[in-house]
């Protein structure tokens, strides 16, 4: 007998002994869940659906979500059908008729007499109940089924009476007869795996009702391995610890996920812990204490066997590095075990894995470091000096500030390590924003204690004490007379030391170097040019870290100055130098940061979101410091393209981020930042609040970082009909060219001259002169087609603007060629630019000009008569077709002919 599809809505369902109650669908508590899992639930309904179907089996592991996408896709049936619910617990397999005994119960005395006639019951009342309507049964197992049952719910399946959703953790957990059906595809298995980085975001929307920062659902999905039920669990203890806050409309962490007494995850570890043998807890303890071991010591300890098992149930990850470092597949679950531990258990395992030999920092990778660290102070155990200062150096370079200032707070003055730790304290202080306190702690260290540094110690000293100070207004100025300083005492002049590697040339380099990134952080670019290149060289520079550092600083340099095209040329040939150089900490982060101002002023925007990709999973802790920075370069790239929706979701969760934990002032950035984003939508009022908050906030930027919060602010100001912002670009420009700035001058003169004069286009056109690449000829072309009305040359320009998808600066040579193009009377390219503005209304929601002669877009019924009519549609079709009289269709295509420049039907094919 064969089963008609079913049709789907809103409708009915069971409660947990097969009653109907009335609802419009899951509960709360399931429903958050179902958006990520959109793709299975079609899987579900087509099994539902199909003729011949059976049903579906929805399989995998705890907590993914089995019974919520049953009770879904059971929840979404519509009134004419009737839903039943079974449940068959542990011990319903030593019970026959065990998930039916409800239905038992409810037999009529007559029917009692043998198991055929149980089964011609149970099947006669199902049928009774659903009075005619089709039935669909859910069957949600954490056991096995009575061999009763299973026949019971055979034949039911068999004759028609109803289809199945059966949820078990794998096709095992099934009746042999199921086998059997899914073998035949009468059945249709839907397995269920954790969810993916995309379905977690999700799901925490679903959650929380508001936008959530990367930050937040990389680590949260990290930590439970995108396991919902955890996911959920996870978000509640965070928002009872206050961690979880909503900032600006954007849920972000206030600080690192901590789950020491975490009652609901708590429970469910438990839950798993029960079930584990006391080998495999052991192995468990260990590594949520040490975090990762390598696999020959952790089988040398607890045996091979041991260890292979825990990693084919998943418990265990190895990695493919040259130690096999393993860990803990579930993350949480390292967490909330250490949290049980006493001190003394953990001293017990730290005994156990060290075997009484401390290792040598020296030979530790930075995640290792940190591990080692952060499990000796759990152990209450003193970190030796040599250790502490290594642990404060990793920390620093993962960008993790707490921790380093935690452990440099070990070194006491007496140590010989207390120096450069007051150095790891500055840079962490910086990265806090707090450069006061990173002056403060770099002038803790006496003259004596200067006096008895080597030269390296000295010049590394000297350059953390620039770094500080470029952020301090009132000591900024001295920086030069600090590095003058330092040489005069290390006796070594300007320039190349060329008896590298002798540690005072080493010592020398670095003040060189210094010096370069003063000269980088003020926006002196020009001057420093010819010693940037001399440095650069590698024929006359054989320190490859003074070289590398110094190459990365001239790439951005040229990209200011004009050579553009010289910048990207020399990032690429340096993006292939990068790796030969991984042992130089730090500087991958370096190129990653100076290649994204390369791209972005050469408007190679595309390229700049290409570079941000999310970090790997083993730097995951270091997302709640770098998220943020790398979510408003995101949004600075998309706004700088005209595209400021996009921009929205990745700048105000940066923007959250950043209230929360500043980052080098990046801060007004964001606001200025967000303000355009909001302008170039069309909302004013949002606009007008971030600069509000911009105006609001103080601090000091780098050049680089500063440039990026004035332009958009001001081109925001000037999209809002803020008079005095054209002028504040312009003046800009005007600084910027003096300066030999001449990147930035074209940028912020294309800003600027939207309504411009012959002078400012004669001044546009003459910048771009200084410049390389097709930004500057995008500029050039706006500026020669401005002064001299010609359309094609704004044609040209708008062509060449597509290429770079800027598409706010491609409408704005389009709609300049419209009016030109109209009045010489050339239709032909009034036509063309009319008909690529049209299409660019789905991305530019706000023209920054529209053409002054009629509208620049067809409204969305002109653009529908408009398809109609290109296909050969009469105005009587189009008429019947839309609803409209047949006047009404010619008065619109009138509108059309006139504001497209044609004259006939055919022209239409291909504009709209």
């Amino acid at each position: 007998m064969s089963i008609e599809p079913l049709s789907w809505g809103r409708g009915s369902s069971l409660n947990d002994v097969g009653l109907r109650t009335d609802t419009a669908g899951i509960s709360e508590p399931q429903r958050w869940s179902v958006p990520a899992r959109s793709a299975n639930l079609e899987s579900v309904r087509t099994a539902l659906t199909s003729t011949g179907s059976l049903g579906v089996v929805i399989t995998g592991g705890r907590g993914v979500g089995k019974s919520s996408l049953a009770r879904t896709a059971v929840s979404e049936l519509g009134p004419d059908v009737w839903t039943l619910q079974l449940r068959s617990g542990p011990t319903s397999a030593r019970t026959p008729y065990g998930c039916l005994a409800f239905l038992l119960a409810r037999l009529p005395q007559a029917y009692m007499g043998s198991p055929t006639a149980i089964l011609r019951g149970i099947t006669s009342l199902i049928r009774s109940d659903a009075a005619g309507r089709q039935c669909v049964i859910t069957l949600d197992t954490a056991g096995s089924i009575d061999d009763m049952s299973a026949g019971v719910l055979l034949n039911i399946l068999l004759t028609g009476t109803a289809r199945i959703v059966a949820v078990a953790p794998q096709i095992s957990d099934l009746p042999a007869d199921f086998h059997w059906l899914l073998t035949d595809h009468r059945l249709t298995e839907v397995k269920l795996d954790n969810l993916n980085e995309l379905q977690t975001r999700q799901v925490l929307l679903s959650l929380l009702g508001h936008r959530v920062s990367a930050s937040l659902v990389s680590t949260f999905h990290t930590m439970v391995g995108g396991n919902p039920l955890l996911l959920k669990a996870l978000v509640t203890e965070q928002q009872h610890s206050g961690n979880l806050v909503l900032s600006d409309s954007v849920w972000t962490l206030r600080d690192k996920v901590v789950l020491d007494g975490a009652a609901s995850l708590d429970d469910i570890v438990r839950s798993q812990w029960s079930r584990k043998s006391p080998r495999e807890r052991e192995v468990i303890e260990m590594l949520s204490c040490a975090r990762s071991v390598e696999l020959s010591r952790l089988t040398a300890v607890y045996g091979a066997g041991i260890v292979a098992d825990m990693e084919d149930s998943g418990m265990l990850e190895i990695d493919a590095s040259d130690n096999r470092w393993v860990t803990l597949r579930e993350k949480y679950l390292g967490d909330v075990v250490r949290s049980w531990l006493s001190i003394t258990r953990r001293r017990e395992l730290r005994s156990l894995l060290l075997d009484g030999k401390d290792p040598d920092p020296a030979t530790m990778t930075v995640e290792e470091l940190m591990a080692f660290s952060a499990w000796t102070q759990e152990c209450e155990a003193e970190l030796s000096p040599a250790m502490a200062l290594a642990a404060a150096e990793a920390a620093v370079e993962l960008f993790d500030p707490h921790f380093a200032l935690r452990y440099a707070e070990i070194l006491k003055r007496n140590d010989p390590q207390w120096v450069p730790g007051q150095r790891q304290k500055a840079a962490a202080y910086l990265l806090l924003d707090l450069p006061v306190q990173a002056m403060a702690a770099l002038e803790d260290i006496s003259q004596p204690q200067l006096d008895n540094l080597d030269v390296e110690e000295f010049a590394r000293v000297i350059q953390a004490k620039a770094q500080a100070m470029v952020w301090l207004p009132e000591h900024s100025d001295r920086v030069p007379g600090l590095l003058q300083a330092a040489r005069e005492r290390l006796g070594v002049d300007p320039g190349i030391a060329t008896d590298w590697p002798e540690p005072l040339a080493a010592a020398a380099n670095r003040i060189s170097l210094s010096e370069f990134e003063y000269r980088a952080f003020v926006g002196d670019y020009a001057s420093a040019i010819p010693a940037l290149e001399a440095a650069a060289d590698p024929e006359q520079n054989p320190d490859t870290w003074f070289r590398m550092n110094s190459a990365m600083i001239l790439m951005s340099a040229l990209s200011m100055t004009g050579r553009e095209m010289d910048a990207l040329g020399l990032m690429r040939q340096l993006g292939g130098q990068i790796s030969d150089a991984a042992q130089i900490v730090g500087l991958r982060e370096q190129f990653n940061g100076r290649a994204y101002m390369v791209l972005l002023t050469a408007g190679q925007w595309r390229r700049c979101i290409n570079l941000l990709d999310p970090p790997p999973v083993s730097e995951i802790h270091t997302l709640p410091y770098r998220s943020a920075a790398a979510e408003l370069s995101a949004g600075v790239a998309y706004v700088y393209s005209g595209r400021g929706a996009m921009a929205l979701d990745s700048l105000l969760s940066a923007t959250a981020q950043l209230e929360l934990r500043p980052v080098q002032s990046m801060l007004r950035a964001a606001y200025a930042a967000t303000a355009l984003a909001y302008a170039q939508i069309g909302n004013a009022g949002l606009s007008r609040k971030y600069l509000d908050k911009l105006a609001r906030t103080g601090g000091v930027s780098d050049h680089a970082t500063r440039s990026i919060a004035d332009f958009c602010a001001d081109v925001a100001g000037r999209w809002l009909g803020d008079n005095e912002a054209a002028s504040r670009l312009k003046q800009s420009a005007r600084e910027d060219i003096a300066a030999g700035r001449f990147t930035l001058a074209g940028i912020s003169l294309l800003g600027a001259t939207v309504n411009g004069t012959d002078a400012d286009f004669k001044l546009m056109e003459e910048v771009a002169g200084h410049r390389q690449g097709p930004l500057a000829e995008i500029s050039r072309l706006i500026a020669v087609g401005s002064r001299t009305k010609d359309a094609k040359t704004l044609l040209s320009g708008g062509e060449l603007a597509a290429t770079l998808e800027l598409d706010a600066v491609e409408a704005r040579c389009m709609a300049l060629a419209v009016d030109y193009a109209r009045q010489a009377g050339d239709s032909v390219s009034a036509r063309t630019a009319q008909a690529r503005l049209d299409i660019l209304a789905a991305t530019v929601a706000s023209l920054p000009i529209v053409p002054s002669s009629g509208s620049p877009l067809l409204t969305s019924r002109e653009r529908q008569i408009a398809r109609l009519a290109g296909r050969g549609s009469s105005n009587r079709d189009i008429a019947l077709e839309m609803g409209v009289s047949v006047r009404t269709v010619e008065g619109h295509l009138y509108q059309v002919f006139t504001k497209l420049g044609v004259t006939s039907r055919g022209d239409l094919t291909g504009l709209v």
